[in-house]
């Protein structure tokens, strides 16, 4: 497990995390998000004491990361995979990282085969494609047998096949009951991935809590209806005291009735359908909404809010401040 108590970090007059406070549970996959400068490399990085906190605490299982005698074989992480040496193989970088923690050589092979790098292990990493050092500085978090994992953008570089792989070794790991806890800015990946969220902004804490209850608390469920016959769907709808907005195309939105008894009610009345669909927000644009405050660089296309959001898009509900537990 990792807690954090109250961690602030400060550069000058600059506060980059803020008396963060959340603990990151085994057996699940957390993912870590937030917009650009949010705070979370700076976070990250003093789980692991390469940026000391201004005040606050970081434990992992209890102790600081310093007081580990051998930390690969407590906590494994990628956080820059150019950090390996150029100049040697990639089976000598991980055998260095291997007697430094005295973990037994053969365990190098064994990661090696685990991210598919066998065949490479012994070429220069200077020559390592991204996605190959990805797999490098994946295999390097894996060396020590780790029960906590902490990845960085782990499917930067990765190839299809690659992502997939990486997704379903977090999602096996965790099962295993190891504390699995990944920042990435591919939503529609954390989406697949992960099962808890850790949202910040401006280094405060957004949202601690499980993806499906963030995605219900920050987004408006409704029901599309197309019809060729809308103006007497519409007749039947209001006499039944079920408002519906026109939103163009021959379709409705409706609020507060379930898709099931939308169809019901057409079928009675003997109204073709051609959609019945029921709406709900993506974890991305759940995300966007929630951070729209926090967002230190803001760019928007023509034809959307400030939020990134397109305009006259879904309408949102729910309480964002009920989010902020830690």
């Amino acid at each position: 497990m990792i807690e954090l108590e109250a961690l602030t970090k400060r550069f000058g007059t600059k506060t980059a995390v803020d008396s963060l406070s959340f603990r990151v549970r085994p057996g699940v996959v957390t993912g870590f998000l937030g917009p650009n400068g949010a705070g979370k490399s700076t976070t990250m990085r003093m789980v692991l004491d390469l940026d000391h906190p201004t005040s606050g605490t970081v434990r992992i299982d209890g102790r600081h990361y310093r007081e580990l005698d051998e930390p690969l074989k407590y906590i494994g992480a990628l956080l820059d995979a150019k950090a390996m040496h150029g100049g040697r193989s990639a089976f000598d970088n991980l055998l260095c990282l291997a007697q430094s923690n005295r973990i037994p050589a053969t365990r190098v092979a064994d990661v090696l085969d685990t991210v598919g790098l066998t065949a490479v292990a012994r070429r220069k990493s200077k020559g390592f494609s991204l996605g190959m050092g990805q797999r490098l500085g994946i295999a390097a978090a894996l060396l020590g047998d780790p029960e906590i994992l902490m990845f960085d953008e782990p499917v930067n570089g990765l190839d299809p096949e690659g992502i997939h792989w990486i997704r379903n070794l977090m999602k096996a790991l965790a099962a295993e009951g190891r504390t699995i806890f990944v920042s990435s800015h591919l939503m529609s990946e954390m989406a697949l991935t992960a099962d808890h969220l850790i949202v910040i902004g401006q280094g405060r804490l957004l949202a601690d809590t499980s993806m499906a209850d963030f995605i219900q608390a920050n987004s408006r469920s409704y029901v599309r209806v197309r019809s060729p016959h809308q103006e007497r769907l519409k007749d039947v709808l209001a006499s039944n005291g079920i408002a519906a907005v026109g939103v163009g195309a021959g379709a409705l939105e409706i609020d507060g009735v379930s898709a099931e008894a939308l169809g019901d009610l057409a079928a009675e009345h003997q109204i073709v359908l051609h959609e019945l669909s029921p709406q709900r927000a993506s974890l991305e644009e759940a995300f966007m909404r929630m951070t729209a405050g926090a967002v230190e660089y803001h760019a928007h296309a023509p034809g959307e809010d400030a939020s990134g959001l397109p305009l006259g898009g879904p309408r949102w509900g729910g309480d964002d401040s009920a989010l902020g537990g830690s």
